[in-house]
């Protein structure tokens, strides 16, 4: 018992580390200092990469990992996103910033909640709308863009276009690539490769080349969706789809 305890200590300190990253990020955005906010939005990610792949290797993964892990995603890529997006722009927009931003928050709320019921299903193969962590890395790395290449924030306007999509993303049915245990498949082993020349890009120009990259990772998923709705068929979507509710209320009656 308390080895397992201790063993569990570890990928539970990294959740910690995303929640604290969290909370500094939404002090940063009131205190006026953006791009920190955003950066520690970057490492609560990180962070949050790290806590799942540690908890498998020490043999330690929990339903009250999981769970914590929802609540440290929300504060992280829910709550903070939200606000830094609030104070950077929407507050401009008036009743309108509020609801965008209230809009943001429920649909990140919700694309977790999903996650949680269908972690043992088709999610463990692919995320079932944008990811939480996906959506508040395109949004931040925009801003870190923007200040990097042009000093100040430069077409806000698409910044707001990028929040009401996402929202869109999370709760849509659009599926998305995870990041796969093992690379013993030909489509396994591309998404390696895709892996390490991003990194390897990351490591060049952060501040230049995140976004991009986030960006295609966003757009390859609506343009897959968009092949199998228009190639396809909608029948073969709605059936897809179909399979996708019966697997969580088959979870949700267990």
């Amino acid at each position: 018992m308390e080895v397992a305890q201790f063993r569990g200590f570890f990928p539970g300190s990294f959740t910690m580390g995303n929640i604290i990253c969290g909370f500094i990020a939404i002090i940063s955005a009131f205190e006026g200092e953006i791009t920190t906010a955003c950066w520690m939005i970057i490492l609560a990610a990180f962070l949050d990469g790290l806590d799942g792949k540690v908890a498998r290797i020490a043999s330690s993964t929990s339903r009250f990992g999981v769970e914590l892990d929802s609540l440290a995603d929300m504060i992280s890529f829910g709550l903070a996103p939200a606000v830094i997006m609030y104070i950077l722009k929407l507050h401009s927009l008036g009743k309108w910033g509020w609801v965008i931003s209230i809009v943001y928050i429920m649909a990140s709320a919700y694309r977790l909640a999903r996650f949680n019921l269908l972690a043992q299903t088709e999610e463990k193969k692919n995320f079932l709308g944008l990811p939480v962590p996906g959506a508040a890395i395109a949004l931040v790395s925009y801003v870190i863009f923007s200040y990097k290449i042009w000093g100040q924030l430069e077409y806000s306007e698409y910044l707001v276009s990028m929040v009401i999509l996402f929202s869109a993303l999370m709760v849509s049915q659009v599926e998305y690539d995870a990041l796969p245990d093992r690379f013993n498949t030909r489509r396994n082993r591309l998404k390696l490769i895709f892996l390490l020349l991003a990194g390897i890009a990351l490591l060049w120009k952060p501040r230049h080349l995140l976004f991009p990259i986030i960006a295609l990772y966003i757009i390859i998923g609506i343009a897959r969706e968009a092949y199998r709705f228009l190639y396809l068929g909608v029948g073969y979507v709605k059936k897809r789809h179909g399979q996708s509710r019966d697997e969580s209320e088959k979870v949700d009656d267990e």
